[in-house]
């Protein structure tokens, strides 16, 4: 059964939205816009900087502009633009260098020697030097740090495990954590950094690209606290743009680095100031796309998408596919979602055609798998390579459905009976309230009462990560082009796992494919996904795209397919 009134809902003033989305106030459009635009010209005159600039809609207020801490993309928008790795992704997404040279790799893999660009400064002035990344890498493995990419970017180097405690089966410390156990080490005169892996990792160089790499100055953390990130005044950097101006809720104003020595091309950076507007309001952002106040906006009220021109057409609105899965996770530490028939029947009642073609009109792709389409294997793409050809989910609805009402049978929910009343939560933004209102009619058909809880996006990351819910939306846009990167986030111990899953089988399929052979490499992720969809530890519901208002004015800039906004070149054509 479709229910074609929540299609109505969905063109009602939803914002487009990906990972990073926010939703917003009911605010006024024309006086938000106005309001924003005397804020940036105060700002401009503060600062002592020219208006010679451009202004960006991206996101709401970040949850953290810590590189460590952050794992939203509209936080690591900023990052990118006020930070620069060892490495960059250029626009052609490919590694080259960034604060170092292109790494020299032991005939094993296991040796990385990264030799640092001359002159290398951070944004006070004061030298940066490799020291600072041995710090910074060895501060995302300290646990007290709680970094939820602390596994995924550096737990592939040798001392990992000593690093945080050598956590046993029940995930507790087994030993005291020594996070300088790490193996990472700067030479005396901070000119290379040595990094020993435990095993060979052929995409460590991507790694070294991510902005969770990026370093911070350790006098300036352990002299702020987190308080570090927050404010102009301590927010020391080493990228292109660097913060002047702050205002949560209105605007964070980016002004040209005088220090900045690494990668990109000083000579393109030519742009004073960047502003990025902090609207949670997709109308406002609208409002200011079309005052002129701001040049791009990635909140687009999805009521207007049929009325817009698209880029290839000749017009300003652009659709660009995105590497990554929006998808529902279910508290698998809670009943009664502990029973994985439980779990399939509540993926299977979805149709997930109606959600990506009808609410999201069109603009996301239905997911059978949760891998998606572009991320390669040794053979190919390893969405065409899963589960022998075939779609994990068929996309048979109403067979589904049929199945899914007899697992609940078999789980001892007959018709719904006995199955308490849950929650979903979802932050009020792009079409994440839709889709809730069409799951909690969908769910419906099983005999399940659902409610929605609609949840500010300051609590919603924090909420979601402590597993302080029942059902939620999510997703993930790929942080470099490896399966590993998707499917790690069901290990039973990594900071992004927010439905808790654990299972033994998977996290010993994960562990397997960590090794220089590809073949192997890809067929335990291969495994990995089987055991992942068997268990339906997670639904998945759309593959992602990023679509975009952008004036013909702004050049310069660029879109990656991991859901970034590269800046740095940006200039207004007069």
């Amino acid at each position: 059964m479709k229910m074609k009134n929540i299609a109505a809902v969905a063109m009602a003033g939803c914002m487009a939205a990906s990972l990073a989305a926010c939703g917003g106030s009911a605010s006024s459009a024309a006086s938000s816009a106005a309001s924003t635009e005397a804020a940036t010209s105060e700002a401009a005159e503060a600062t002592g900087t020219s208006a010679n600039g451009f202004t960006v809609q991206l996101g709401p207020n970040p949850e953290t502009l810590d590189p460590a801490l952050n794992s939203a993309i509209d936080g690591a928008n900023t990052i990118i633009t006020t930070f620069e790795p060892l490495l960059l992704i250029d626009e052609n997404n490919e590694v080259v260098p960034g604060q170092a040279d292109l790494p020299e790799v032991s005939e094993d893999g296991l040796t990385w020697t990264f030799t640092m660009k001359d002159g290398l400064k951070w944004s006070d002035g004061s030298d940066l030097t490799a020291k600072d990344f041995e710090y910074s890498f060895k501060r995302l493995a300290c646990p007290d740090t709680a970094a939820p990419y602390a596994e995924t970017v550096v737990g592939m180097i040798d001392g990992y495990e000593d690093a945080i405690g050598n956590p046993g089966a029940d995930g507790n410390t087994t030993t005291d954590p020594d996070w300088d156990a790490l193996n990472v080490h700067a030479s005396e005169d901070g000119k290379t950094l040595t990094v020993q892996l435990a095993y060979p990792c052929s995409y460590f160089d991507k790694l070294c690209a991510f902005a969770a790499m990026s370093p911070v100055q350790q006098a300036t953390v352990e002299a702020n606290g987190d308080a570090w990130c927050t404010g102009p005044d301590t927010f020391v950097c080493n990228g292109p743009y660097m913060i002047s101006d702050w205002i949560p809720s209105e605007r964070i104003v980016l002004s040209k680095n005088p220090n900045y020595k690494g990668g990109w091309d000083s000579s393109k950076i030519v742009s004073d100031t960047i502003t990025l507007l902090l609207l949670e309001d997709s109308s406002a952002a609208y409002a200011a796309y079309n005052s002129g106040e701001a040049q791009l906006i990635k909140d687009v009220p999805t009521d207007e998408i049929p009325s817009l021109t698209k880029a290839e057409d000749g017009g300003d609105f652009y659709v660009d596919t995105i590497l990554g899965t929006y998808y529902i996770s279910l508290n698998d530490q809670k009943e009664p979602f502990t029973d994985a028939k439980v779990r399939k029947a509540l993926s299977l009642a979805i149709d997930r055609d109606y959600v990506a073609n009808t609410i999201m009109q069109g603009t996301y792709e239905p997911a059978y798998n949760f891998v998606g389409p572009g991320i390669v294997d040794e053979n190919g793409m390893f969405y065409d390579n899963a589960n022998g050809g075939e779609r994990y989910i068929s996309d048979d609805y109403d067979a589904n459905l049929e199945e899914a009402k007899q697992l609940m049978a078999e789980a001892g929910y007959p018709n719904g009976e006995g199955f308490p009343t849950i929650e979903y939560s979802a932050n009020d933004a792009g079409y994440h309230i839709p889709v809730a209102e069409y799951v909690q009619q969908a769910w419906g058909e099983l005999g399940i009462t659902v409610n929605i809880n609609k949840v500010e996006w300051a609590s919603f990351l924090p909420m979601r990560r402590a597993g302080d819910y029942d059902v939620s939306r999510n997703g993930w846009v790929m942080d470099y082009n490896d399966p590993s990167n998707m499917l790690e986030l069901f290990t039973t111990n990594n900071g992004n796992n927010d439905g808790k899953y654990a299972n033994p089988e998977f996290d010993a399929a994960i562990d397997a494919s960590k090794v220089a052979d590809k073949s192997v490499h890809f067929q335990k992720l291969h495994e990995a996904e089987d055991i992942l969809m068997k268990d339906a530890a997670a639904i998945p519901v759309a593959y992602y795209t990023d679509f975009w208002l952008q004036s013909p004015s702004l050049k310069g800039t660029w879109h990656s397919p991991y859901g970034y906004w590269y800046l740095q070149y940006g200039y207004i054509e007069e």
